[in-house]
């Protein structure tokens, strides 16, 4: 069950009064010289009124009869010529969520529009702090954040074939961090592989990427014919010992760290849920300067928008690289999709 909450990206306005022909005589004692019904703050709508913005809500905007709906007493808005109310769903006796609409002063007209706070430079909604990147410094202009999985054949395609060539053009203009996002649900040992990254990254920068790299590469090897989770994370604990002693960090403390294997590490837990207020289901998924990008898409995309990024701090972007040296990007579906959880009701806006 889903449904499509009224949404637009300024303002929707949509009639409350009836179409087509009217009789001139034996017109309602409210309706008066430019008011139909007018609205008074504080003084819940009459049962038409009522009945009129609900049947345009739920006409408009495809919501499903298994809601109810309530309309609550107007307020004072922001927007100029028009009072508020709240318009509560329900279902099942359960309240869902509740929505504000706009309805105009003399009750002709409702609105309903987002209101988004744009105070904030973008690219700080991910925190990246003491994560491990690679490309340009830490004030590099244009930060590129990715949602990963290591088991994810998207991202491994994305790691293979987009940042080799973004490095190559962009040098030091582009820096790429990796927050981890590991669908365990259809990637039995994904979570495994986040934790032994994060345990190579918190001791060694190189070895985090040399680990994520060689891990993306090889991950039909790591999984093997016979599908066995066990021997891919043992395996996957082998690899990230070999780069710890290639690295020549503390070789008990990264064996402890691997060992433990908590699927509550701190950094795998703290990095997928930073997806969660980001509305994030999916990998993998890119913030460049803060503009999502969901799943792999072509390399002249991402350039255009990495330029834009650029362009917007008064950077002149480099030259494009020659055609045949782009790196081909096969096509692909857009991302691993986190199965949903068991069957619940969709909430109003989801």
């Amino acid at each position: 069950m889903r449904f499509r909450a009224p949404s637009c990206s300024l303002v929707m306005i949509v009639s409350l009064a009836a179409l087509g022909c009217h009789a001139q005589s034996g017109a309602p004692s409210h309706e008066v010289a430019g008011s139909a019904y007018p609205i008074q703050v504080g003084v819940k709508l009459s049962p038409e009124m009522e009945r009129r913005v609900e049947v345009m809500i739920r006409n408009r905007s495809n919501v499903s009869l298994d809601y109810s709906m309530s309309l609550g007493a107007p307020t004072p808005s922001e927007l100029p010529g028009y009072d508020q109310i709240p318009v509560t769903f329900t279902l099942n006796g359960k309240s869902i969520t509740s929505m504000q609409f706009q309805i105009s002063t003399d009750g002709r007209a409702l609105a309903q529009f987002n209101k988004f706070d744009i105070s904030h430079d973008p690219r700080e909604q991910i925190s990246i702090k003491g994560r491990p990147g690679r490309g340009g410094p830490e004030d590099a202009p244009v930060l590129i954040v990715g949602f990963d999985d290591l088991e994810c054949p998207y991202c491994a395609q994305m790691n293979a074939t987009l940042f080799p060539a973004v490095l190559d053009r962009y040098k030091n203009q582009v820096r790429v961090v990796y927050r981890d996002f590991p669908l365990y649900d259809i990637h039995p040992w994904a979570m495994h592989a986040a934790v032994n990254a994060n345990c190579l990254g918190s001791v060694s920068t190189a070895g985090y990427w040399n680990f994520v790299d060689y891990v993306h590469a090889h991950a039909n090897e790591i999984m093997g014919v016979e599908k066995a989770v066990d021997k891919a994370n043992q395996t996957l604990d082998k690899l990230a010992l070999d780069e710890g002693a290639r690295q020549k960090v503390d070789a008990s403390a990264l064996a402890a760290c691997v060992q433990k294997q908590d699927s509550n590490n701190e950094k795998a837990a703290l990095n997928e849920a930073a997806g969660d207020p980001l509305r994030i289901d999916s990998a993998p998924v890119l913030f460049v300067n803060g503009e999502k990008i969901l799943g792999v898409i072509p390399i002249g995309t991402l350039d255009r928008i990495i330029d834009e990024a650029l362009r917007a701090q008064g950077l002149t972007p480099p030259p494009p690289p020659l055609p045949n040296s782009l790196p081909a990007v096969p096509l692909a579906p857009p991302a691993d999709v986190r199965p949903a959880a068991a069957p619940t009701a969709a909430k109003p806006g989801s």
